[in-house]
Formats: structure tokens, C-alpha cells, sequence
């Protein structure tokens, strides 16, 4: 197991890619369970969740090459699955994998898929998933930790539905069942969010019927099959966020290549509040710090709205700006669990319920922090770049989930960053 050795204090200076969306690629993968051909994606990063959907879909009779091609790319051929299971062995680190639950049904009328794991953050709603795809006439049986489930003889039927509350990844799921059902399925109160985008993008380019793409109600109209493609996977949001946050924190300048300024915006807006310099360059984006970080609040919302998964990286900013902020997380229940490991460091927080009211301070001190979940690794590491001394981060097998390399591209900006074994 990794840990990261931190000497914090120095400004970032340099140009940095951001990587494809890991959020995207998953549910791209997912959705070759639909083609009649290969489906090759590019722009992919190179992740353990990747990795482990990649393992999956071979599990299950497809062809898959990772890698293969050029590092960043994958060629998905998955016409001659034979087994439609998600086995807990291989999904047991990886909540995304519900979203093989809508394909499978769609495309071979059963699954078996174990409920997903990942992040301990808080309750994903994958009841949501199966009252949606009940509507559309499947059946499910749950036991043993497993979705056992079955569409009906002639297959799925599209039906008007509207989610309780948006999820991406129900959304997602319902647009790949909906795309080979029978008549037109009605997705209200559907995510927003520009990786449910990048997905309906992806299926119009297999040949689906889809309208109302980053609206909240969305029109699929089933077709008879759906073809191979290429596609780009859209650049990480989340990445690019997560550097505009160290850059603001150490200072200094940084350029980043292929920056998703649209799907960016609730973030961009507010980091502006906090004083960086945000200048647009074409594809590009010049991030500029002014040396000093503002306070500002936020509260997480489904998006258009600020992303819950940028909220510890700014919590870690809010930790060393001049002022107090509040954050508020309107998303997950339990995703403060980074607070405790900021304040070794120094920070003044204080948590009332979903609240967190941050009082800056003048500096953080290095200390040794532990990892709970994806974002929180982010924070940790952010506000590690901005303490006096020395920070040692453990457990970041969570980093590597959901980042493409972070510490070594932020080591390439002139982070003191070292890769050692615990």
C-alpha cells in the first residue's frame, strides 16, 4: 500500500492536460453492452475503476482492449457475452457498477448484478435504479447481495417516469435500458450533470433517439439495435477543479489543456469570488493566484449547481483563506468525513449537521493524515501542498480511483511530492 510524502510551500508553475472524465468512461464501457459492433473509446484515463469495468465486461464474454491500442484508448467489443453477471469479487471496490444493470436487461433480458461498492460516503439510491426499470417491466429479486433481474419476454417498454430526486448514474442507466425498449420512455426530474451529457452524446453516435440533453426531462425512443462507434470521452471536471484549488492554495500560475470551460462554470464562478485569475485561451485555461484566498460559501447542488465532488477541495481552500466560510452538503450524508484529517493540519472547522463553518488561518502545519474516500484524498493533498513542514497522506488507493496520476502531474508543476510504500 502507497503513501504520499508532502513538503508543502511551493508555488505551481507550468501546463498541465487534464485527463478524460472517469465518471464518463464508465458508463461509455457500460454502454458496448448495447452495440451490434466494437465500440472504441479514446481520451480515456487510466484508472482502477477503468480497469476493473474492463475485467468485468471480459468476465462476461466481451472483448475488451485496455490500453491496447494507445494508452489512452479501448476498443470494446462485447457481441458475444455470454454471461450477464457482476460478481461482488470484481465489483466490490466500484459503485458504477449498477450501470450494467439497464444493458444487460435491455440488450439480453437478464442480469445478475451484486450491489455496488466504492466510496464510503454515504446511501446511493440504487433503489431508484429498479423502480425506474420497473416501470418498464422488469422484475427483480434481491438476495445474497445480488440484483437477480429479468425483463419481460418481449422485452423492456418505455414508460413515463420521473426520479424522486436526480441521480447521474440512474439517469445514465435508464437512457441505456430506454434506448433499445420498445416506444418512448420519458426520463423527469432527470441529472443534469455533463457526464450524463457525454453519455447521450455517446448513444446518438451508436444511433439512439434521444432529446433533451442537459435538460431535466428527457425523450428516448427505442430502436431496434444500436451500432459500434468512436468516441471521445469528455475531459475530468472534477481533475481540472481540483487544480484550480492547488494553484489558489500555493500560489504561482498554471495553464490547463483541454479545460472543460462549460461544464466547469458553477466552479469557475465561485473560485473567481476567492480571487484567482481565471483567463480563458482558446481550449485552454490560464489559472493565475493572487497570492491570498478570499472567503466565500457554498452549497452542493445537482448541477448546474456546485458539485459535491469539488467540496473538499474547496473546504481544504476555505481552511487557509482570509475570512469565514460556510459549506453546506445538500448531496451525501456523510461526505465531511475529511474534516477530522484537515484539522491535524490545523484547520479551524466546526461541523453543525450538514454545515461546516471554516474559519481561515494563517498557516498549516504538516501532519500525518489518512485517507477515507476519493475527494477527501484531493483535500488532503491539496491543503498538504499549502502546510509548513512535511504531510504524509496513507491509504491513497483512493486517489488512484478516480485521478489519472495527480501526484505526478502536480509534481510535474513543481509540487515536492515523493511515492512510497506504507
Amino acid at each position: 500500500m502507497d503513501k504520499l510524502i508532502v513538503e508543502g510551500g511551493r508555488p505551481l508553475r507550468g501546463q498541465v492536460r487534464i485527463s478524460g472524465a472517469k465518471n464518463a468512461a464508465l458508463p461509455l464501457m457500460a454502454a458496448a453492452i448495447l452495440a451490434d459492433g466494437p465500440v472504441r473509446l479514446s481520451n480515456l484515463p487510466v484508472l482502477g475503476d477503468l480497469l476493473t469495468m474492463g475485467r468485468l465486461l471480459t468476465f462476461m464474454g466481451g472483448r475488451v482492449e485496455l490500453g491496447g491500442i494507445a494508452p489512452n484508448e479501448a476498443e470494446l467489443d462485447l457481441t458475444g457475452l455470454s454471461r450477464p453477471e457482476a460478481p461482488h469479487e470484481l465489483v466490490k471496490t466500484m459503485r458504477a457498477s449498477a450501470l450494467v444493470l439497464g444493458p444487460l436487461l435491455a440488450r439480453w433480458g437478464r442480469a445478475k448484478v451484486a450491489l455496488p461498492g466504492g466510496c464510503a460516503i454515504g446511501v446511493r439510491p440504487i433503489d431508484l435504479h429498479l423502480k425506474a426499470l420497473r416501470a418498464m417491466g422488469a422484475e427483480f429479486d434481491l438476495s445474497g447481495g445480488d440484483i437477480v433481474a429479468r425483463a419481460p419476454q418481449d422485452g423492456l417498454k418505455g414508460a413515463e417516469i420521473r426520479f424522486e430526486t436526480p441521480t447521474v448514474t440512474g439517469t445514465e442507466n435508464l437512457m441505456m435500458a430506454a434506448a433499445l425498449a420498445k416506444g418512448r420512455t420519458i426520463v423527469a426530474n432527470a441529472a443534469r450533470e455533463p457526464e450524463v451529457v457525454d453519455t447521450g452524446q455517446a448513444l446518438l453516435a451508436m444511433g439512439a433517439k434521444i432529446e433533451g440533453l442537459g435538460s431535466d426531462a428527457i425523450s428516448i425512443e427505442g430502436v431496434e439495435s444500436l451500432a459500434g462507434a468512436s468516441y471521445v470521452v469528455m475531459p475530468d471536471r472534477i481533475e481540472a477543479g481540483t487544480f484550480l484549488a492547488a494553484v489558489a492554495l500555493t500560489g504561482g500560475e498554471i495553464t490547463l489543456v483541454d479545460f472543460p470551460h462549460e461544464a466547469l462554470a458553477p466552479v469557475t464562478d465561485k473560485l473567481k469570488e476567492t480571487g484567482l485569475t481565471l483567463t480563458p485561451k482558446g481550449p485552454n485555461l490560464l489559472a493565475q493566484s493572487a497570492g491570498a484566498i478570499m472567503a466565500a460559501d457554498v452549497t452542493t447542488r445537482p448541477h448546474p449547481g456546485f458539485p459535491t465532488d469539488m467540496q473538499a477541495q474547496f473546504m481544504a481552500m476555505m481552511a487557509a483563506a482570509k475570512g469565514t466560510s460556510v459549506i453546506t452538503e445538500t448531496i451525501f450524508e456523510n461526505r465531511f468525513m475529511h474534516v477530522a484529517e484537515l484539522r491535524r493540519l490545523g484547520a479551524d472547522i466546526a461541523l453543525e449537521g450538514r454545515t461546516a463553518v471554516v474559519r481561515g488561518v494563517a498557516s498549516l502545519s504538516g501532519a500525518p493524515l489518512t485517507a477515507s474516500d476519493l475527494r477527501a484524498s484531493a483535500s488532503l493533498l491539496l491543503a498538504s501542498l499549502a502546510a509548513r513542514g512535511e504531510s504524509q497522506i496513507y491509504r491513497v488507493y483512493h486517489l488512484d480511483r478516480g485521478y489519472e496520476g495527480l501526484d505526478r502531474k502536480l509534481s510535474s508543476l513543481g509540487a515536492a511530492i515523493r511515492r512510497v510504500k506504507a
